[in-house]
């Protein structure tokens, strides 16, 4: 149930304009189809239904399939590929700081601890 009322608010905010129905005057980033489907699934990984579901509505809310956006920092570790800014649970942030301490790479492990734990 909790999917269906997910996937319904993403096609009311996409049915809506996106930013334009928000009314702030923001506009959207172009990015390629490419990096538009790796910002929709990277959506997958967050840790509840509630947090990918506000992932979704947000990269709906800011992105716009157009032109690659060169300056988008994508990146791929162990396989799993994201774009832009994570936004990591609290526990993801722990991981984040233990994988860091143990000499891994900042950015392996944030990809790593949001999309694995």
């Amino acid at each position: 149930m909790k999917k269906i009322a997910a996937v319904a608010g993403l096609v009311v905010v996409t049915a809506m304009g996106g930013p334009a129905a928000a009314g702030d005057g923001m506009s959207q980033q172009e990015v390629s189809r490419e990096q538009y489907q790796v910002l929709v699934s990277q959506c997958r990984y967050a840790d509840t239904a509630k947090a990918r579901a506000r992932c979704r509505a947000e990269v709906v809310e800011l992105y716009r399939i157009g032109r690659t956006d060169k300056s988008l920092d994508c990146r791929t570790y162990s396989g799993i590929t994201v774009c832009g800014k994570l936004r990591l649970s609290k526990s993801e942030r722990q991981c984040v700081r233990h994988s860091v301490e143990q000499g891994v790479p900042y950015r392996r492990a944030e990809v790593e601890c949001y999309a694995l734990s």
